[in-house]
């Protein structure tokens, strides 16, 4: 009997009760803060108590995402709803900040731990890390291929989780900051304005939908998947309709009843499934990177972006013609079509020039003599806008609901007003490990000739990405211009389980040649350093490992820091979305704690931070190498440092700079600064004169901020 989950969203009651109606074996839901998916409707706690109390009776479970980070000011929140959960016992929480895992571990050990996606897990090394921290299960990275999934369920003993449909990000899981570096709106916080899907320009007169990646559908891989040993199948959408919740769940429902049934029905079975599937309102669908053909080679057009693709999903209706209105009623005009609107139907616009996109649900739709149509719009959308429909009132199907509609939806429990405790960092003023790395400037790049450059103005250490290039030029090369002790080598974020075996034999050849100095940017590289910790390197036993928590290991709070430094990272990189604020709230002063914590603590004041991270080189076949966005932003698309052929990152045409906060930053206490200039090739004047306004603490022209003064967007209060 087939015992793998069938794992379904509910972004509202109504998709709940789709969820459950087709067959699902258990559902995901958010609760109103700290979820991946903020502008859906979510579950009061009332609604939420109810659903808990109905699931568990029809033996299903239901999962609660906290799948955001959080700051520090907001800790007392994030314990006292991780203090309501315990209370309650849901069969597992989906979590992303390592804060929320050292508040659960601590005070609340009976919530199970499933690790959200957003944790960038793709790994054997990745999850058995997990493993040890107390995690029942993960989520895995989507950008894994079947040969992947199999080897990391061959090597772990953690339930996996694997995305099956829905709607893809094209940047690697967790690791976008494009949203966030747009307008603060970050993906980290549930604030994903899905930036990646717009209309970018390339030339006067070229242009595309270039990075708008098509829905992921693995239905036909369900066999395979099962065969691998995945443990829960999970569908995307906890912002789509209960049409399309109950749509997805009945495919993928059929399939999996099937499967022991024999090869013709299995086949029969499919079939239909697939024909369910053709009226989900969504976009093409992809198996994406399952088959592992775009991971190997990369040299071919990838079938799941497709330039020509609207962002948006539904069915094109047309661009609007005309507009009139009349008192407070808005109505377009449309061109003429196969399909009938009704009232009641919901359609989604999306303006020309790509500025903006709003759903709305048709309050009159009627046809005029020449057979368009007059559709009510919402105020400010007009001519040349394009209108899609994306869900019909008539197909809506009706389900016996899992919790009682009322017209009040309050009372149950709520969350205390309870303090957080304090992290044990703070609690027992541990100073962590001995200061190795002196006050000053560190310095990034990106290959090893730009060592060179430094020598003019150098560094406290400088920083190498790893890459394949790195390890071959350093077994050549012995005479650099900086010896080992002083090279810190930082590790890529994305470390898949494709690049295990070879990864794990470079980190014993860097050791060996006495690199003792790593940033470790994911969950993997913990357990791929681990025995290197305890040991030292093999030729100088005397020399340990230190470890540098990276700037993707996202530590917006003390109790994300407790966490990483306790897994013996003794330093780290704030994070690149992080302000001035949180900054010194999460790390104190000598005058909160017995042992300061910003003595710990690196900060970049220049960068051209990677927007996102693709696992392809889309260089090989985009005719361009920059574009530009609807408000004449620059964006450059590009190989990772060191020049993995097998991904891409996006950067921003201008810098990140805060180097003119340096004397503030001094005055506050942290003393260790980050230049990353690994984004291209150092040139020796732009060096000196960069140098020049370093020392000066001048500010540069033409930078962005990022939200170093604002810090995340915030919804504004009614």
């Amino acid at each position: 009997m087939i015992k793998t989950e069938l794992l379904a969203p509910a972004g509202s009651p109504e998709s709940l009760d789709a969820a459950i109606g087709e067959g699902a074996d258990a559902v995901y839901l958010g609760l109103k803060d700290f979820n991946a998916r903020m502008r859906s409707t979510n579950f009061t706690y009332h609604q939420y108590e109810m659903a808990l109390r109905s699931l568990h009776r029809m033996g299903k479970k239901l999962y609660v995402t906290l799948n955001t980070v959080f700051e520090h000011r907001e800790a007392d929140r994030v314990y006292q709803l991780l203090k309501y959960l315990a209370a309650l016992e849901p069969d597992g929480i989906m979590v992303q900040d390592f804060g929320i895992v050292t508040m659960a571990r601590e005070n609340f050990p009976s919530l199970k731990l499933f690790a959200s996606t957003q944790m960038n897990v793709s790994s054997a090394k990745g999850a058995n890390f997990l493993s040890r921290q107390g995690f029942s299960r993960v989520v895995l990275s989507r950008e894994l291929s079947l040969d992947e999934i199999s080897e990391i369920r061959a090597n772990t003993n953690m339930e996996l989780e694997v995305f099956v449909h829905g709607a893809l990000c094209v940047s690697v899981s967790g690791l976008c900051l494009f949203s966030s570096y747009l307008g603060g709106k970050s993906a980290n916080r549930g604030m994903c304005t899905q930036a990646c899907r717009r209309y970018y320009s390339t030339g006067d007169t070229l242009g595309g939908y270039y990075f708008s990646p098509s829905d992921l559908q693995l239905l036909e891989q369900i066999p395979a998947l099962v065969d691998a040993g995945v443990d829960s199948f999970k569908i995307e959408g906890r912002m789509k309709s209960a049409d399309y919740v109950g749509a997805v769940v009945s495919a993928y429902r059929l399939v999996l009843d099937n499967l022991e049934a024999g090869e013709s029905r299995l086949r029969e079975a499919m079939t239909e499934a697939q024909n369910i599937l053709k009226n989900d309102f969504a976009r093409s669908k992809t198996a994406y990177l399952i088959n592992g053909a775009d991971i190997k080679t990369g040299s071919t057009a990838p079938d799941w972006l497709n330039p020509e693709q609207s962002g948006g999903t539904g069915i094109p209706l047309g661009k609007i013609i005309r507009v009139k209105s009349k008192d407070e009623n808005i109505t377009a005009l449309i061109p003429a079509g196969m399909i009938a609107l009704s009232p009641g139907d919901s359609v989604r616009l999306h303006r020309s020039d790509d500025s903006g996109r709003v759903s709305h649900k048709l309050v009159s739709a009627e046809k005029d003599k020449g057979g368009s149509c007059w559709i009510s719009i919402p105020a400010g959308y007009g001519p040349g806008d394009s209108i899609y429909l994306i869900q019909t009132k008539s197909m809506s199907k009706r389900y016996a609901p899992v919790i009682p509609r009322t017209r009040e939806q309050g009372g149950g429990r709520s969350p205390g007003r309870d303090k957080a405790p304090l992290p044990q960092l703070w609690q027992d003023g541990k100073p962590g490990t001995k200061e190795i790395f002196p006050k000053g400037l560190y310095t990034m790049v990106s290959q090893v000739d730009d060592l060179y450059v430094l020598q003019s103005s150098r560094p406290e250490k400088v920083i190498l990405p790893f890459s394949r290039k790195l390890i071959n030029r350093l077994s050549r090369e012995q005479n650099l211009p900086f010896p080992p002790k002083d090279i810190i080598i930082s590790l890529d974020p994305f470390f898949p389980q494709g690049d295990d075996e070879e990864t794990e034999k470079a980190i014993s050849f860097l050791t060996e040649r006495g690199y003792t100095k790593f940033i470790v940017n994911n969950l993997g590289h913990f357990s791929l350093l681990k025995n290197k910790i305890e040991t030292g390197s093999s030729k100088k036993r005397s020399e340990k490992i230190t470890l540098i928590a990276g700037p993707w290991l996202y530590t917006f709070n003390a109790w994300a820091w407790d966490f990483l430094n306790r897994c013996r990272a003794g330093y780290c990189i704030t994070p690149l979305e992080n302000n001035r604020q949180n900054l010194e709230r999460t790390f104190p002063g000598r005058e909160t704690t017995k042992f300061e914590q910003r003595s710990r603590v690196f900060i970049t004041i220049l960068a051209r931070p990677s927007l996102f991270r693709i696992r392809n080189d889309l260089g090989k076949f985009f005719d361009f190498d920059s574009f530009s966005g609807s408000q004449n932003e620059i964006f450059r698309l590009s190989q990772p440092p060191g020049g993995d052929p097998k991904g891409s990152l996006v950067y921003p045409g201008e810098y990140f700079s805060i180097v003119d906060k340096i004397p503030f930053l001094r005055e506050a206490g942290f003393s260790r600064f980050i230049l990353d200039l690994s984004s291209a090739h150092v040139k020796k004047s732009e060096y000196r004169d960069l140098m020049e306004a370093v020392n000066r603490s001048a500010p540069l022209p033409n930078i962005s901020r990022f939200n170093w003064k604002n810090g995340f967007f915030r919804e504004k209060s009614g």
